[in-house]
């Protein structure tokens, strides 16, 4: 059998990370890779975090399995940031939470759910998405079909695009919405949005997916958790996949949670024995060190008002990089508005593949063929070498 194994063609951003670590060029911008980065370029361990890591540390007596449903200070502390603490469904316990590997974890846990009770749902992704949700999705055995949602002419929601086509739905699709910050095209829901996803989910009877990777990034925490509080409110049912990789800055440790949302306590007990029994399956035990650290924070008050403080600087990182970007964009006359206006790490700058090819080999900007940047990789030091570079390549 594994002397025909063949390989499969290089991953696109690995191998744009391969090439922007291989140039000289010592002016050289990296808008590729999709973490968070300070302004130094470093993805960095809170304060917050690390404080915590160190008291967990420094008490901890054992290194046996934490239970397959997770870590309940975890469970809690994030449930109760995501819905709310006062939200009927934490009051109702209508929400049956599992702790997963990262948010990958939690979004595959959920599609593993939803095609154990109804193989080969349809699930319904927007146009554009993150790559990786087709086969998270996919694989699970769930069939994939596509929404428009981002209108490249003019750098919006399509709204009436989106509405229309969901308005199609019925009560067995599952529509996969994200939560904030949109990956890839920073164009986010607005509110009177969300709430036309809820009137139509309670006529049509589809289910909601929310994927929110990057809570507390866009606008605030409170702010970001519009949809999902919304829908949460107003539905009898669906599901969230959490991620704190991001809001975090737990990358590597895989924290996040799978949540779904049902029409009563007892149905959430169950949906969380059925999370149980497929986890168990898949991997056995949930990592615990990350969800640790995230359940101490979140258990502390004075550790979550550092965090949020940190969360806020990021944040406002990014739309700072945003307006900069636009401003600097707009002396050079170019109109990149577009830019300031959406939200999270990443935003397409609408350019051709072959513009960017372009701006990687004459300017050593590097960015994927689609024009997505990560606006964390902009900086006051590489702003003007950036728009420059985009303004020479736009006028050739």
């Amino acid at each position: 059998m594994l002397d025909a194994v063949r390989p499969l063609p290089p991953d696109a951003i690995l191998g744009l990370i391969g090439a922007y670590q291989r140039d000289p060029n010592p002016d050289k911008i990296d808008l590729g890779a999709g973490v968070y980065r300070d302004s130094a370029g470093e993805t960095p361990i809170l304060a917050a975090v690390r404080t915590a890591e160190q008291r967990l540390l420094a008490s901890e007596r054992t290194k046996s399995y934490v239970a397959p449903p997770g870590d309940p200070a975890f469970i809690a502390g994030v449930t109760r940031g995501l819905f709310g603490a006062d939200h009927p469904v934490l009051t109702g316990a209508r929400v049956g939470a599992v702790q997963s590997p990262g948010g990958c974890g939690a979004l595959r846990l959920g599609a593993e759910l939803i095609n154990r009770l109804r193989p080969g749902t349809p699930v319904w992704v927007s146009t554009p998405t993150w790559p990786n949700h087709e086969p998270l999705l996919g694989d699970a055995g769930l069939k994939i079909h596509a929404y428009p949602y981002y209108d490249h002419d003019v750098h919006t929601v399509d709204d009436d695009a989106m509405l229309a086509t969901l308005a199609t739905l019925g009560r067995d699709d599952v529509v996969l919405l994200h939560g904030c910050c949109h990956n890839p095209c920073g164009a986010d829901l607005t509110r009177q949005q969300w709430d036309a996803i809820a009137d139509l989910a309670l006529d049509r009877g589809f289910t909601p997916f929310v994927d929110i990777a990057y809570h507390g990034l866009g606008d605030g925490l409170d702010e970001d958790a519009y949809g999902v509080r919304t829908l949460a409110a107003r539905l009898p049912q669906l599901l969230v996949a959490y991620s704190c990789s991001k809001n975090f800055g737990l990358y590597r440790e895989r924290a996040g949670l799978v949540c779904a949302v049902t029409p009563t306590a007892e149905t959430a007990a169950a949906a969380r024995s059925q999370l149980n029994s497929i986890a168990r399956g898949m991997y056995s035990m949930p990592p615990a060190h990350g969800a640790a650290i995230v359940g101490h924070i979140l258990g502390e008050e004075e550790l979550t008002a550092r965090w949020r403080a940190e969360l806020a600087d990021m944040r406002g990182r990014l739309l700072r990089m945003r307006r900069l970007f636009a401003d600097r964009m707009a002396q050079r006359g170019a109109d990149f508005g577009f830019i300031a206006d959406e939200r999270g790490l990443f935003s397409f700058l609408g350019i051709s593949p072959a513009q960017v090819e372009r701006l990687r080999d004459a300017h050593s900007v590097y960015l994927v063929g689609s024009s997505r940047i990560n606006v964390a990789g902009v900086t006051e030091d590489n702003v003007d070498t950036l728009a420059d570079a985009l303004a020479a390549v736009l006028d050739t």
